[in-house]
């Protein structure tokens, strides 16, 4: 037998291995193509079904279609001029290729290679079948390959007018539109059957790049395109001269000059518009390739509370335009005034110096001048652009005027926006991203904008203050004026809302009542990098982000100076209800596909990454959640939310035996520097709600009367009221272990004594922090009462006599005078009043109490 050589068997067994693996790869083309059989033949393509949004409830929010009616429009009922204009566009071979054309590859390859653009080497068959079949996002040659072989399988199995058909009810055309009826109702305001020579260039036109040949923002350009495609079915014989002519003069002769690319008409019904356009960006993330959000029939299974979202949607309706009212009111006010005391004098300085540029009256006329500019010159400047063919008379000019008159709407008009999330799920269960929603004003704030939190940024760091153990809920903290020092050396010099001062207060008070230089100096006692650390890790703000962000250690991160999204603060706030763990905000549970089958399920990711954290999703501690959630209840009985919720009494509910009960809340109001954005965070057992009022272009002041607590505090009284109607009874969850309240006396933070009446107040401690001495201010014993002109220290430093007191063993006193040397208790007489009288009884200085 002859020897078989090595080399023999290793090409027998390439060959082998070569016609498996060929094999295989024939058995699942040949796979598809059946799959193609089965389920692409166009005669069986199910209608274009829109997705459906839908509430927590299952109730219907709104539909995402590229078409009104939602149906696929047969070929039969389209003008021929709108095929002969996409054959004559796109591709001229179109009747005599097999899905492919070999000039046009090798043209796209070289073009490819060399950098240059030679034209593009896909039919409109690979055209369909790279939009059905692949991704066409991905540039690579492999899709191309891919591409290739389904159009190859297309036209195997449909006619030229089904591919057709199919491609002008699937592809793309630009202003949010997918097939040619939406968009001839999008560009033209009526169905394709309506649809003109002129028009259907337009069309096909706008498939090669349709934000670059948009005839609203780019006239000019898209009529030199327009041309040639008329040009070239004048060419072919498909329309006469006259009539491409005539259809040409009449689309520009009724062109809407004034309509702008972002105009889009919405002609579906919308219960919660801003929270639906958040989802339909989510979408647009999660589902891509052949799937399609406007035509597969999906099923959205979201988070929102349509009740709780109609709630949300009234509320800041009213209060965005009751702080406009108030804001304009105030500003003509001023102006007034202003007008009086000015006009006067520049008229006089007119008219003796003959200086015309200082006449105030012709400022008058701007508003006049920018009328006159929009409805007339505008116009006829747009008309220029097309005569003269100068793109840059429309789109520059008359984008400028728009771009300054947006950016003066944003200095002089004040917007708003609010979230509301669930504790225990996250789930957004309501959400409004501005004013009304339209084509111009479509900037979700609550997710988008990034802003100065001000003083709702506190309770982040106070909560590690409570962790460090050096502070506690009683903790004493001098509110007086203080100069602290950089690390440069610089001072930096903090004031109080109103410049008000209220000498020494405890922790609990002072953050109730959002006091900046007790907060200061509790920044200052826990270091700022502990400090800004914790924050980070309750906003959720990713680290890439920090560093953008103005989390700078210095004295003004402890005011809110950095910048922060709402959703983030309510990540925050939610996170103290939860008992420190994350609450991640989501909007979206899952998808379903038009046969009801789960497509996508965020939710169920949203968990999972929850679950691979840990120990790591509690970002504190549940005794520190609970402790600064009993620290925060104060600020809605008694601080700076006490007005807008009449002390918590607004939620007050009946059962349905009628009898009363009141949800707990708790929350934190801010303002920031200069009274330029106004912030209330509110949470209960069951939602966090965050609201925000301001402008959109920072550097405006809302003015004293729009605050945290007069604007945004009152809005969200307003919204949590309604949203926890019919909920029953329900506290926050305290930990078995680990906290402790006591009452203690609300002046000196002690434990009263009998004395104390009138001056107590339950606070929650982390047990082993409370306080265990007796309170020594309202005590009846001499050394108490001594003790007690701490008072008086604070009345003498108040009225510049004394710069410090110090007590020393009951007595003698002695005193750190202005200018005066140290004195004991043989001071002057002058200070008789100060000493015990003749039976050893120490004086009484309770007239020095509030």
């Amino acid at each position: 037998m002859q020897k078989i050589s090595k080399f023999t068997v290793v090409m027998i067994s390439g060959l082998f291995f070569f016609a498996g693996v060929f094999g295989i790869s024939l058995g699942l083309a040949l796979s598809n193509t059946k799959y193609i059989i089965d389920n692409e033949n166009f005669t069986e393509f199910d209608t274009a079904l829109p997705t459906r949004i839908l509430d927590i409830n299952g109730e219907l929010i709104t539909e995402l279609a590229s078409e009104e009616k939602r149906e696929i429009i047969s070929i039969n009922h389209l003008p021929q001029h709108m095929i002969d204009a996409l054959v004559s566009r796109e591709d001229r071979i179109f009747y005599s290729h097999h899905g492919f054309s070999i000039k046009a590859l090798f043209r796209a390859v070289i073009g490819q290679a060399l950098h240059l653009s030679l034209g593009g080497g896909s039919t409109l068959t690979q055209q369909i079948a790279g939009t059905l079949y692949c991704d066409r996002r991905d540039m690579s040659y492999m899709r191309k390959l891919k591409e290739l072989w389904w159009a190859i399988q297309m036209e195997r199995r449909f006619s030229k007018n089904e591919i057709l058909e199919l491609y002008l009810n699937k592809i793309y055309f630009g202003g949010g539109t997918y097939g040619v009826n939406a968009a001839s109702k999008y560009y033209f305001g009526h169905s394709a059957t309506e649809i003109t020579p002129a028009e259907a260039a337009i069309l096909v036109v706008q498939l090669s790049n349709p934000a670059h040949y948009n005839p609203f923002e780019y006239p000019n350009r898209a009529m030199d395109r327009q041309k040639y495609v008329l040009s070239a079915m004048v060419e072919g014989g498909l329309i006469t001269q006259e009539q491409s002519d005539s259809s040409f003069e009449e689309y520009w002769a009724n062109f809407d000059y004034t309509r702008t690319g972002n105009t889009q008409i919405r002609t579906r019904d919308d219960n919660a518009p801003w929270f639906s356009e958040y989802v339909r960006r989510e979408l647009s993330n999660m589902i891509y390739g052949t799937d399609d959000i406007y035509s597969s029939g999906f099923t959205v299974n979201t988070t929102l509370n349509l009740k709780n979202q109609i709630a949300a949607q009234n509320t800041m309706e009213r209060y965005i335009a009751y702080a406009n009212r108030s804001y304009q009111r105030s500003s003509s006010e001023r102006q007034n005034e202003a007008f009086k005391i000015y006009t006067p004098l520049t008229e006089l300085l007119t008219l003796t110096f003959n200086l015309g540029q200082l006449k105030v009256s012709q400022q008058r006329n701007e508003a006049l001048a920018l009328s006159t500019y929009t409805k007339t010159i505008n116009p006829i400047v747009d008309v220029l652009s097309l005569v003269c063919g100068v793109d840059s008379l429309k789109v520059g000019i008359a984008n400028k005027a728009n771009a300054v008159a947006k950016s003066n709407v944003g200095k002089n008009v004040i917007e708003g926006t609010m979230i509301a999330i669930e504790n225990s799920t996250g789930y957004i269960t309501s959400l409004v991203g501005g004013s009304k929603f339209d084509g111009e004003n479509q900037f979700i704030r609550a997710i988008q904008a990034k802003l100065q939190p001000g003083s709702s940024f506190k309770p982040l760091y106070y909560s590690a203050a409570i962790d460090s153990q050096q502070f506690t809920p009683s903790t004493i903290i001098s509110d007086t004026p203080i100069v602290f020092h950089t690390a440069d050396g610089k001072p930096y010099i903090p004031q109080n809302f109103r410049g008000e001062w209220k000498g020494d207060v405890e922790l609990w008070y002072a953050l109730a009542h959002s006091m900046n230089v007790p907060s200061l100096k509790i920044l200052d006692g826990i270091g700022f990098d502990t400090a800004i650390n914790r924050a980070i890790d309750l906003l959720g703000i990713p680290k890439d982000e920090v560093p953008n962000r103005g989390f700078v250690p210095g004295y003004p991160i402890g005011l809110g100076v950095c910048s922060v999204r709402p959703i983030e603060l309510a990540h925050a706030y939610a996170c103290f209800a939860n008992g420190g763990k994350e609450v991640v905000p989501i909007a979206i549970r899952n998808v379903e596909d038009k046969n009801g089958n789960v497509f996508l399920n965020p939710e169920k990711d949203v968990r999972q990454k929850q679950q691979a954290k840990g120990a790591a999703a509690q970002i504190i501690s549940p005794q520190t959640a609970y402790t600064m959630t009993k620290l925060l209840e104060n600020t809605v009985k008694s601080g700076t939310l006490a007005g807008p919720t009449g002390n918590g009494s607004k939620f007050t509910y009946r059962d349905a035996n009628g009898r009363k009960y009141t949800i707990p809340a708790a929350g934190k109001t801010g303002t920031t520097q200069n009274w330029a954005d106004a912030w209330t965070a509110c949470f209960t057992p069951y939602y966090t709600s965050i609201f925000w009022f301001g402008f959109d272009k920072p550097g405006q002041s809302l003015g004293l009367q729009l605050t945290g607590s007069t604007l945004a505090g009152y809005a969200m009284a307003s919204f949590m009221q309604k949203a926890h109607e019919g909920l029953p009874y329900k506290n926050f969850v305290r930990p078995s272990t680990g906290t402790v309240d006591v009452t203690v006396c609300s002046v000196s933070g002690a434990l009263p004594t009998e004395d104390c009446e009138g001056h107590k107040i339950t606070l929650t401690f982390l047990d082993g922090t409370q306080p265990t001495e007796l309170c020594t201010v309202h005590s009846g014993n001499s050394t108490g009462r001594i003790l007690g002109l701490y008072r008086l220290e604070q009345e003498l430093y108040r009225s510049g006599f004394a710069s410090d007191l110090i007590i020393k063993d009951n007595n003698p006193l002695t005193f750190d005078l202005e200018g005066t040397t140290s004195m004991d208790s043989s001071m002057s007489s002058s200070y008789d009043f100060l000493q015990e009288d003749e039976f050893g009884n120490a004086p009484d200085y309770n007239f020095l109490l509030d």
